[in-house]
């Protein structure tokens, strides 16, 4: 028989993916923003390949860290297993 993995609330899943989103999205943007110096007075602001860029980052750090490391980084903060 299989190991159970255990209940965790779905509000942990929600909140680890929106917390995942907003960490990477500014975190990448910042990066990002640096190099091509679109950062201004509010923040940072992307536009063409720099936002293309953004997405892409997005995509591949949900895509590699569900399937080759395991879960995210909010994942594991709040211990949900995958």
């Amino acid at each position: 028989m299989a190991a159970r993995r255990g209940y965790v609330p779905a509000w942990h899943r929600v909140a680890a993916a929106v917390l995942d989103f907003f960490t990477v999205f500014l975190a990448a943007g910042f990066g990002i923003a640096a190099l091509t110096d679109d950062i201004n007075d509010n923040g940072f602001s992307l536009s063409g390949w720099p936002a293309l860029a953004l997405l892409v980052i997005l995509v591949a750090y949900f895509w590699i860290s569900r399937r080759y490391l395991g879960g995210s980084i909010w994942d594991r903060v709040f211990r949900i297993p995958r």
